[in-house]
């Protein structure tokens, strides 16, 4: 404990506090000096806190030291149940509770210093659910959140950049040489112009050559162009694809939807708009104002105690007790009309959370519909980007399985009919080699009968006879073959010419009919579209009127909103002025000095005597440096003449010295003349 008073004295004294203490007087410091020391500290961390607290209130100076202390991430010693008395000592100056805070802070100044300045901007405001439905308020928050992740990135390359190694003296040696390269640019131009002074047409050609430059940086200006232009070009196909498969979906949609079921759903979301806006919506809004009137009713009151928890706990117990007792008397004074009013109560509260709860489950499934599609459009983006094909829907990607089902079993069949046939020419090759190797033998036996007989080659040319012979003979079939198949082709084609035509005659009658019919249901579906297009215009005309008077009610109802909330937040601010009054008079006139203690008016007469007590110490002391200031005077004058005396006295002394080393030199010089 005392090394950490120590630290604290130590950093108070320096920049930038200079607070002049020292033990004793730090330790002696009351408990508002100490409270307004730790607002310093902490306005030297965030200077929106570099206030005095003797002109806010101690639940103020408290709720903004917490809050300070939470965004910094300070965490208190002990667990969560000493958390209560570490406010309560926060908020009475206590030493245990300031101290092990100021030393904490001290420590680490500049760390907290840059995490308070983020605090600014990185701690995000929480917007409530209900109010994110409006489209304004979520883009504003949308916008808020991109522009806080820009500012992380910034700060990031801020802090690359300030650790990147790069002084300022690289930076003017940087600057310096590229001023060394500009000069000698400088000459070198000079000499080429002097050179090309003597050439003739110089400042002809200097101008082409300038032209050839400045069409070059326009060349590649224009194939810049044209980059950004392919770029451009390519993502307004992607959106020209996004938008055709919405069409698709759009009309897939509407391709079975009528007027009534378009009435119909209409009249249902209405319904549904109105429910939220006269029923839901406000009684939420009172329910959370109730709420935020109590938590500012127990944040305006002061830290309790476990006293003031059982007294409140007991004054519930009590309540309760008697509401017991007022039903008990309600059930003996039971009556049999109002068994019926409070049955038809019961149904009608039954049916109205049953209708709360459907309520809920249909904004709930439209919020999840809502986030699916966004999904389904980064998915579908994602797909046209990376492959560029159209996304199947549901009834295409069904024919698509079925057919790769399909596709599936034919090739199962073929790879069955793959493999017979691969067994069955393993089989056949085998056999082709066994008939190969018998072949040869009996050739090689019928080579030798020959080579006997004196006849050898008489088989292979008898062979080849053969062989050419069955090729003539089957040449010949085939081109008899081949006229006859020519012949009964043509025969065959005039027939199926001829019952075609007959065949097709009685059709074409018909086509020629339907195509009249077809003509006047084209006719027919035309008239019923434009009268189809009539009716969704006077619809759209009558959502357009319902829409705009329901912006107009919300219009009204968030003006009514404000109003009440600003009548509320006055007559919150007058009730809190009133009980402050209150309480200031019963603690003045209360008998108990405990209590006419804690009046404003009687810590005002203990401060003011408090200053005038160390006002009368501080001249008392300031009469004691008067009266001993003349001696003190006097006593310095004979210091500094004694030592001016002793200094004197150091010079005559090394004077002395030096001349006694000099006439030692002389008297050794004259002896060695003497011995010479």
């Amino acid at each position: 404990m005392g090394d950490q008073i120590q630290f604290i004295v130590e950093k108070l004294n320096q920049e930038p506090f200079r607070k002049n203490y020292n033990l004793i007087s730090f330790d002696s410091l009351e408990p508002l000096q100490l409270l307004q020391l730790l607002s310093d500290v902490l306005g030297e961390i965030d200077p929106k806190h570099a206030v005095d607290i003797r002109e806010e209130l101690p639940e103020q100076t408290a709720k903004r030291m917490l809050s300070l202390l939470g965004i910094l991430k300070y965490k208190p010693p002990g667990g969560v149940s000493d958390l209560s008395a570490f406010r309560q000592g926060l908020v009475t100056g206590s030493k245990p509770v300031i101290h092990p805070v100021l030393h904490w802070l001290l420590q680490r100044t500049s760390e907290l210093k840059k995490r308070a300045y983020l605090a600014r901007f990185l701690v995000k405001l929480e917007v409530p659910a209900e109010f994110l439905q409006d489209d304004t308020v979520a883009d504003i928050n949308k916008q808020y959140e991109e522009l806080m992740e820009a500012f992380k990135n910034l700060h990031k390359e801020h802090e690359q950049l300030k650790t990147s190694g790069l002084s300022t003296a690289e930076i003017r040696r940087d600057i310096s040489a590229m001023e060394e390269e500009k000069d000698q640019l400088g000459k070198r131009v000079e000499r080429l112009k002097k050179r090309v002074e003597t050439v003739q047409n110089h400042q002809r050609m200097l101008e082409i050559a300038r032209q050839l430059r400045l069409e070059k940086e326009r060349e590649e200006s224009l194939a810049q162009q044209k980059q950004e232009q392919k770029s451009q070009l390519f993502h307004a196909e992607q959106r020209l694809q996004r938008a055709q498969v919405q069409l698709k979906e759009m009309q897939h949609v509407v391709a079975d939807s009528k007027p009534e079921s378009l009435m119909k759903k209409l009249e249902e979301e209405i319904n549904f708009n109105s429910y939220l806006v006269t029923e839901k919506i406000p009684r939420e809004l009172e329910s959370k104002k109730t709420s935020v009137y109590f938590l500012q009713k127990v944040v305006a009151e002061p830290a309790m105690t476990q006293a003031d928890l059982t007294a409140l706990e007991s004054e519930i117990n009590e309540v309760n007790a008697q509401m017991n007792q007022l039903i008990e008397k309600r059930m003996m004074k039971y009556e049999p009309t109002d068994s019926k009013f409070s049955m038809y109560r019961q149904q009608a509260s039954i049916i109205s959370r049953k209708k709360e709860a459907k309520a809920e489950e249909l904004q709930a499934a439209k919020e999840e519909m809502s986030s699916l599609e966004r999904q389904m459009e980064q998915k579908t983006s994602q797909a046209h980007e990376l492959e560029g094909s159209e996304v199947l829907t549901e009834d295409e990607f069904k024919q698509f399985v079925n057919k790769l089902r399909s596709k599936n079993t034919l090739y199962k069949k073929k790879r069955l009919e793959i493999a017979e046939i691969t067994a069955e020419y393993g089989i056949l090759q085998r056999t082709e080699e066994l008939l190969r190797q018998r072949h040869e033998a009996i050739q090689q036996q019928l080579q030798a009968i020959e080579e006997k007989k004196g006849i050898s080659g008489y088989s292979y040319t008898q062979e080849e006879l053969e062989r050419v012979s069955a090729v003539k003979s089957e040449m010949d079939e085939v081109k008899g073959q081949t006229l006859d198949n020519m012949s009964e082709m043509v025969k065959k084609l005039n027939a199926m010419v001829a019952e075609k035509k007959a065949s097709l005659a009685p059709v074409i009658k018909e086509l020629r009919q339907l195509r009249q019919k077809c003509q006047e249901l084209t006719q027919e579906c035309d008239e019923k579209k434009i009268q189809y297009d009539s009716c969704a215009a006077g619809l759209e005309t009558n959502r357009s009127a319902l829409e705009q008077g329901v912006k107009g009610l919300l219009e009204e109802c968030a003006q009514e909103e404000s109003n009440y909330r600003y009548i509320n937040c006055m007559k919150r601010t007058l009730e809190i002025q009133l009980q402050r009054a209150k309480d200031e008079m019963k603690a003045y006139v209360s008998p108990d000095p405990q209590e006419r203690r804690r009046a404003v008016r009687e810590q005002y007469t203990r401060i003011i005597l408090e200053q005038e007590n160390l006002g009368k110490k501080l001249r008392e002391k300031q009469k004691v440096v008067r009266e001993s200031h003349a001696p003190n005077m006097k006593q310095m004058k004979m210091w500094q003449d004694f030592e001016q005396l002793m200094e004197c006295k150091r010079e005559c002394f090394l004077k002395q010295q030096n001349q006694a080393a000099i006439g030692q030199v002389i008297q050794e010089g004259g002896k060695d003349r003497l011995v010479l």
